[in-house]
């Protein structure tokens, strides 16, 4: 029998099919299968492309799907008014490799690294945050400002950008999708903030204050190795954990040029089955891995009813 031709979704339908509360459930499930070994994602394999570009290509499968995501990233498009990323997530039968349909790259991978995000607050902090510190102004904050209207409406979300305008025109923009949204002008840190998230790619830290507990620093933007959101002074002081603890090897930029003990790390996975003591700093370091791609892929499969 011939499949039928499988459905192929643009950004607007994607971001419909992947609601962010059951994407941070699927998250949870897939932590748990990555670290068992029920979901295999091999190093993303990396092709350099013309203009400082790269082409990515991350598979990643498990007993119910697999998955390939394929993306491009090309810096220098920001001149030329073009998104920086392009790419597709396809989706398939891991039974018998069927194709099922295709998922827009950009959108899945705001969506799934926000969502994790969202997961670690969950893991690592003992009550729900009041107030968040978004460090960045681009799209991935925007992902974030999503998942935090998502699951913590109530929360107060304060935005440090490159310059005041740049935290301001961001605020004023997306303040339609999360009322609570103010600039934060000062290099302080509000009062009541709990959780601060680095959304940059900046190549020196933007948070290296000292270390303490109460105050969950995630570290989003930095994904390879000359780049660097949290400086030595606050990873020194901190429990560290991690979204892939091999990955990070390799791409966490804030950790290797702070050459932290590894030995002395901690999984997201470890957060999530014995939560840390409230008494210790915790910082949270991402860089993702294709088995949260496959997670994304789970929660479309289960909305398309396929």
């Amino acid at each position: 029998m011939t499949p039928d031709p499988y459905q192929v979704f643009d950004r607007k339908q994607t971001a419909d099919l992947l609601p962010f509360k059951p994407l941070v459930e699927a998250l949870r499930q897939a932590v748990a299968d990555y670290t068992a070994g029920r979901i295999l994602s091999p190093e993303r394999m990396v092709v350099p492309l013309n203009n400082k570009g790269v082409m990515l290509s991350m598979p990643a499968v498990a007993p119910d799907l697999a998955i390939h995501k394929l993306v491009n990233v090309v810096p220098d498009n920001r001149q030329l008014g073009l998104p920086t990323l392009h790419g597709q997530v396809a989706v398939f039968d891991a039974q018998n490799g069927v194709p099922l349909f295709v998922l827009d790259g950009p959108e899945v991978t705001g969506r799934r690294t926000a969502a994790v995000s969202m997961l670690g607050i969950i893991a690592l902090l003992p009550e729900p945050p009041r107030e968040i510190l978004l460090i960045g102004s681009g799209t991935q904050s925007r992902y974030h400002l999503l998942a935090i209207a998502a699951l913590y409406p109530a929360c107060r979300v304060w935005v440090r950008g490159t310059s005041a305008a740049r935290a301001q025109a961001f605020c004023d923009e997306l303040r339609p999708l999360h009322g609570d949204l103010h600039p934060c002008v000062s290099d302080a840190i509000p009062d009541n903030v709990s959780v601060v998230i680095t959304l940059t790619t900046s190549q020196r830290p933007v948070y290296n204050a000292a270390a303490r507990a109460g105050l969950l620093i995630i570290g989003v933007g930095a994904f390879k190795p000359e780049m660097a959101e949290i400086g030595a002074v606050t990873l020194s002081g901190s429990d560290i954990y991690l979204d892939d603890p091999d990955g990070a090897r390799h791409e966490a930029g804030d950790l290797i040029q702070a050459n932290i003990d590894w030995r002395a790390t901690f999984s997201l996975a470890q957060g999530l089955t014995a939560p840390p003591e409230s008494t210790r700093p915790i910082v949270f370091k991402t860089v993702g891995t294709a088995a949260w791609d496959l997670a994304a892929g789970r929660v479309a499969k289960q909305r398309l009813g396929k």
